[in-house]
């Protein structure tokens, strides 16, 4: 069984910054050593969910083009945990943020695993 639990979201005014973490449990010792994607979309009030940030099994990363500069992914030493630094946010950031594992890097797709969500919000 595959969970993933986000964490880090909170309400920040134009232009701040936020963290947020997502760490996979399972049994597997490291997600990376089986060979999938992890990543973040978000979902915002009356649209659909959309691709935000993703590492692929073979470490390339990928961003959407709004967040591209201001967004930064990264892996945890441990190597089921994921961090994404979000600075320079925007009001349009504003979304419930999940945190994805999936076997291949397929970003616009609907795929995998995914967490509960944490709120980000910012203000204008």
């Amino acid at each position: 069984q595959v969970q993933l639990v986000e964490s880090g979201g909170g309400s920040v005014q134009a232009g701040g910054s936020l963290n947020l973490t997502c760490v996979v449990t399972t049994r597997v010792t490291s997600i990376m050593e089986w060979g999938a994607s992890m990543g973040f979309h978000r979902q915002a009030p009356g649209k659909r969910r959309e691709f935000v940030a993703g590492l692929s099994n073979d470490g390339v990363i990928e961003y959407r083009h709004s967040v591209e500069g201001r967004f930064r992914l990264s892996r945890g030493d441990d190597k089921n945990t994921i961090h994404l630094q979000m600075s320079n946010l925007e009001p349009d950031d504003s979304a419930i943020y999940f945190c994805n594992l999936r076997p291949f890097p397929n970003w616009y797709a609907e795929s995998g695993s995914w967490g509960q969500g944490t709120q980000v919000s910012v203000s204008s």
